[in-house]
């Protein structure tokens, strides 16, 4: 008998070394942190009611203004004192794997976080079609998985502006992403700027450089003949399939669109000419009322004077129909001839009906009473609302000023 303990001896000493072993794996594999301690939390921001503005991401990218933005919340009660928390967001169709890690000092205290999400800009800016996305938040405490979170969006296409949100019944206006619409810098705007001089209503495009109201005016007024002579007539598109019953949104076509498909609402053609104006020196401001939005460009660099431009008269008069409707000798059939001649002085009409205006003379007539015409047009409503305007506290009457909003407002391009 004693001998058959002696034999079991070694065996038995061996899982008497083996158990702690066993036990600590076993031990090792438990959490050490209970998720509902931690009670870790992401959500979206609320404000935007579960759609995400790609404009307004793009837009905002760069700048360091405190505007209520697209972004993740985080929140969870740390479980130790000086815990390491690591959130990783995983990749999606819009964003690329982004890791937030930060030092919870105590222990029972709430901590929040707005991660800076790692976008994929080229995609966002690509977008023309709303669509759904999914974002999956894992929580790390000490490098302990504790809990994972998964947010379904709905996100809209880039040209899609926000233009006031209303959430716990306070408004928050957006209107100043018009400015991300702008784009100064667009390539396509070299070419125009070439065929702006060579069309010889202007010798060249210096700002202001050249002093004086009428040398601005005059360059303005060329900008204005480019887009006569292009066709470009007024459509609206204002409309988009976003389901949020807090949202105000508008459809803006950005600078290529408006160049190509030569259509523009009031906001498009705003931003059209701004984003010329702004290229060659100028400094425009884009009014926008109810309903409605007109643009404005101050005649000096001191911002003392202010001219106005009500884009969508372009669409009055189409420079290309009427090209296309002349006759062998290079004259307007009749019926095209009284679309026109109303715009002219007693003077213009004698001469074009004498034989003495060319088409070219003709146009740039036509173009020269229809700038005079959108320069005043918004005039008597500008001046009532002034007051409106220089309310910063407005939502209604917005005076958007380009210049100053860039050092907010990026261009999406």
């Amino acid at each position: 008998m004693l001998a058959q303990i002696r034999r079991v001896g070694p065996l038995f000493t061996f899982c008497l070394l083996l158990f702690p072993l066993l036990t600590g794996c076993l031990h090792h594999g438990t959490k050490i942190f209970d998720p509902r301690q931690v009670a870790f939390q992401a959500e979206y921001n609320p404000l935007f009611d579960g759609q995400l503005y790609p404009s307004l991401i793009l837009g905002t990218n760069n700048n360091t203004f405190n505007f209520q933005l697209p972004s993740f919340n985080i929140e969870l009660t740390s479980p130790a004192d000086n815990a390491v928390l690591r959130v990783v967001i995983d990749s999606s169709a819009l964003n690329y794997v982004t890791i937030i890690q930060e030092i919870l000092p105590r222990r029972g205290e709430v901590y929040r976080f707005q991660p800076s999400v790692k976008w994929k800009y080229d995609v966002l800016r690509a977008l023309r079609q709303p669509g759904n996305v999914d974002f999956t938040f894992t929580c790390y405490i000490n490098d302990e998985e504790v809990d994972i979170k998964n947010l379904h969006l709905s996100y809209r296409t880039v040209n899609e502006c926000p233009l006031s949100l209303v959430y716990n019944g306070q408004t928050s206006d957006f209107r100043w992403l018009f400015a991300a619409y702008v784009n100064e810098d667009h390539p396509q705007i070299e070419q125009i700027l070439t065929d702006i001089v060579e069309q010889g209503t202007v010798r060249r495009l210096t700002g202001y450089q050249s002093g004086g109201t009428q040398a601005v005016r005059d360059q303005v007024f060329a900008v204005w003949y480019y887009a006569l002579d292009r066709g470009i007539t007024y459509s609206s598109i204002t409309c988009t399939s976003n389901p949020s019953p807090r949202a105000n949104v508008q459809h803006i076509r950005f600078f290529d669109e408006v160049l190509a498909t030569r259509q523009a609402n009031c906001v498009d053609a705003c931003v059209f000419f701004a984003s010329i104006l702004r290229k060659i020196g100028l400094k425009p401001v884009i009014f926008v009322e109810p309903c409605h939005a007109y643009l404005g460009y101050y005649t000096d660099r001191n911002r003392k004077q202010i001219a106005l431009l009500e884009t969508t008269i372009t669409s009055w008069v189409n420079f290309p129909d009427l090209e296309r409707s002349l006759d062998q000798d290079g004259r307007l059939p009749d019926a095209q001839w009284q679309k026109v001649k109303k715009y002219l002085s007693d003077k213009e009409v004698e001469e074009y009906e004498g034989g003495r205006m060319t088409f070219p003379q003709l146009k740039l007539a036509v173009a020269r009473s229809l700038f005079d015409k959108a320069a005043e047009y918004d005039r008597d409503t500008y001046t009532a609302n002034r007051e409106h305007f220089a309310d910063t506290a407005s939502i209604t009457y917005q005076q958007l000023d380009i210049e100053l909003l860039r050092k907010q407002v990026q261009p999406i391009n």
